[in-house]
């Protein structure tokens, strides 16, 4: 009988759920335990999971991220948990995970909390324990088709030269008139749309606008898409391949009309956080007041959604071009009740912890790029039954 593992998921929300049922089914769990700071919340995901399992394999409990020695005390008895809590708790939390000896993934989206994260790799080794940060469907299923493509120009005796990434989540049947809804809270979004994104471009890390670069792609089954710059998406993998490739870089996928929509939002200020004044003595901070009027349009309880994505990378054999186009489109399930949106990024992250758990992770704090081969990685999640294509192109 194949051993057996302890894991936790510390974040019952949405992700924290997909990735604790992954485990529960496929990580020879002994036991999942959901954590959470509302223990309703906490106790119903626990619920959810034994009725999907059909065994009492969850339990649930109330913690606070914030509470450090409460966080240590739940880690200790933990071999891996899936850290599914806002950005601002994950270095705590990395923290925790050290002094529990536990070892750890998360839903990261925050770069430059991730480098941080990496300068514990010594003290994660010496604990004995890995942590991989950044994991979910963008990042972390995104890059990891992304370093899979370099790894198959790789075996077909080409030198990889470039990787350009598209992926994105989008309601099935698109509402009018903004033909797009999130389950999310609207500032997450905006985050993505404000700010810059990390690419490589001429071999170097470049800082990139967000909502600039539109282009138009097509998909089988889907139709016409377009692809725009946003940020957070390629985490650390620039870092990780310069000066080895020319070209990495991330584009989010939405349905026509939508760039023009949302950069019109940006352009007008909306998105700044800085208050403005309106009118003399009374002022009003912009983005407060954009997601105060555009949110409850936007924000649903659940998508029924799809998601799509797509990963060409290219590369150099005899003097002649040769690529690898790699998609998979996955849509929401009613067998699980899960979207698209929760099984790619809870899924990825409990793919993640169940390698850790298994050994197949070196001790220390690894970027998703260097933890595993992708091809590894890729083997799981053809497991799970996602459908993932590969054509190569001359």
């Amino acid at each position: 009988m194949a051993d057996q593992y302890r894991y936790a998921v510390v974040g019952a929300g949405r992700q924290g759920v997909a990735a604790a049922y992954d485990m529960a089914r496929f990580g020879d769990a002994a036991s999942v335990l959901l954590a959470d700071a509302d223990a309703d919340a906490a106790r119903r995901a626990a619920e959810r999971i034994n009725r999907l399992i059909g065994r009492p394999i969850a339990t649930s409990a109330q913690v606070d991220a914030r509470d450090h020695n409460a966080l240590v005390a739940l880690l200790e008895p933990v071999d891996v948990f899936v850290c599914g809590t806002p950005f601002v708790f994950l270095l705590g939390c990395t923290h925790a995970a050290i002094e529990s000896r536990t070892g750890m993934v998360d839903l990261g989206g925050h770069t430059d909390t991730v480098l941080k994260q990496l300068i514990l790799s010594d003290e994660a080794q010496e604990a004995g324990i890995s942590i991989v940060p950044d994991c979910g469907m963008g990042p972390g299923m995104n890059n990891s088709m992304g370093v899979y493509a370099v790894e198959q120009l790789r075996a077909r005796g080409a030198i990889p030269r470039e990787v350009r990434l598209w992926d994105g989540g989008l309601p099935q049947n698109p509402p009018p008139p903004w033909g797009y809804q999130c389950s999310f809270h609207i500032n997450g979004l905006t985050n993505e749309y404000d700010g810059q994104a990390l690419f490589l471009r001429d071999g170097r890390v470049t800082p990139v606008d967000t909502l600039t670069e539109p282009e138009i792609l097509e998909f089988d089954g889907i139709g016409v898409l377009e692809a725009f710059v946003t940020s957070g998406g390629t985490s650390t993998v620039p870092y990780s391949f310069e000066g080895v490739l020319q070209v990495y870089e991330n584009k989010t996928l939405r349905y026509p009309g939508h760039y023009q929509q949302f950069k019109a939002f940006k352009d007008l200020g909306l998105f700044r956080e800085a208050p403005f004044e309106v009118a003399p003595g009374q002022t009003v901070i912009p983005r407060q007041v954009y997601h105060a009027l555009l949110g409850p349009q936007v924000q649903v309880e659940r998508v029924t959604d799809v998601c799509v994505m797509r990963a060409k990378g290219t590369g150099e054999k005899d003097g002649k071009g040769i690529s690898l186009v790699i998609e998979l489109v996955d849509r929401f399930d009613e067998a699980t009740g899960f979207t698209a949106m929760e099984r790619l990024t809870g899924w990825h992250a409990a793919i993640m912890a169940q390698l850790i758990a298994r050994g197949e992770i070196p001790h220390g704090v690894w970027p998703l790029e260097k933890a595993i081969t992708a091809t590894r990685f890729l083997e799981e999640v053809r497991r799970r039954g996602f459908q993932i294509s590969e054509r190569w192109e001359a």
